[in-house]
């Protein structure tokens, strides 16, 4: 087995060597890894019923989609990442308690005492510290899992905060669970800091028999950048990949009250009613047909509204109120 130490902190190449590692390599390896503040979502899910989007837009919080299937989870520098990927063996799938194990064989040395809870949580005293997911790809299996040790638990409430929208699909919606940090439960003073952690960890595994180290090759790096920008960087695999979904806001404003109601298919609007009591010089038919068939996102829609008079449509309405709605 190899072992990968990757200090890249970026959150699409990141997913983006996972890929790589796990479709164009036949390598049997176990990767640790942090990201940047971001919020990873899964496979299945629809990104804005998961998300506070105006809280991660103004925090510059990066949103990306995973390969694996599961929950949104929040990664910043504080949680460390391990990933498991080699050939699939017959009751490799769902087994979250094989893959898990020496992670909790590692926090026991720590005199910290972890187990696996439902299907694929590890928990600390009952509350979560580790979400973990699987994907299957060409005979080979990756596992990949968080370990909060002293992520920003302020900021992982306000990313993952359930949209104030009414959003309806078929997504898999995350289960929101209580959580901890793992430096909460190490008896000393001031623990130590997550890389110090991660080095640890690291250094556990490493002295498993048959482990070997491995250094990414130029290769390596040239695919993973490529997937990563072409992929992983892309609106259409993090948002358009969404479920199928309809969404419903409202607002007052000094204008007056506004709702907005849509269908989206692949995240791009395919129908928008806008109602409400506020005045306008035109009809509201030519609003809606501007918004048809763009990407449900603030930059689409604010590039739309620069080809038409807002105020013509709803009186008195700025256009950060208009966005705000969507």
């Amino acid at each position: 087995m190899l072992l990968l130490h990757n200090d890249s902190v970026i959150p699409a190449w990141n997913l983006a060597l996972e890929e790589y590692l796990l479709t164009q390599t036949k390598l049997e390896i176990i990767v640790l890894w942090r990201n940047s503040p971001s919020v990873i979502i899964g496979r299945n899910q629809n990104a804005l019923e998961e998300i506070d989007a105006a809280y991660v837009r103004e925090n510059a919080i990066d949103v990306i989609r995973r390969q694996s299937g599961g929950g949104a989870v929040f990664h910043d520098l504080g949680n460390i990442n391990f990933t498991v990927i080699h050939a699939l063996g017959q009751s490799d799938f769902n087994n979250y308690s094989k893959f898990t194990q020496p992670v909790c064989e590692f926090l026991n040395t720590l005199g910290i005492k972890a187990y696996l809870h439902g299907r694929n949580d590890l928990l600390i005293g009952g509350m979560k510290f580790s979400g973990n997911a699987q994907a299957v790809r060409g005979g080979r299996i990756m596992h990949h899992g968080t370990l909060l040790y002293n992520a920003d638990v302020g900021r992982l409430a306000g990313a993952l905060r359930p949209n104030p929208a009414k959003i309806q699909s078929k997504a898999v919606a995350s289960v929101r669970s209580r959580v901890t940090n793992i430096a909460a439960h190490l008896e000393c003073a001031s623990p130590p800091p997550a890389e110090d952690f991660l080095s640890g960890l690291y250094e556990f595994y490493r002295s498993r028999p048959d482990m070997r180290e491995y250094k990414l090759t130029e290769a390596d790096r040239e695919a993973t950048d490529r997937l990563a920008r072409e992929k992983y960087s892309s609106w259409d695999w993090n948002f358009g990949k969404s479920p199928d979904y309809t969404y419903k806001k409202y607002g007052y404003f000094p204008a007056g009250g506004v709702s907005v109601s849509l269908s989206a298919k692949n995240a791009a609007i395919k129908d928008i009613a806008i109602r409400g009591d506020f005045f306008g010089m035109r009809e509201i038919s030519v609003l809606e047909s501007a918004l048809r068939g763009i990407p449900h996102e603030r930059a689409a829609i604010q590039k739309a509204l620069e080809s038409v008079k807002l105020g013509d449509y709803i009186a008195g309405i700025t256009p950060d109120e208009f966005l705000s709605l969507f």
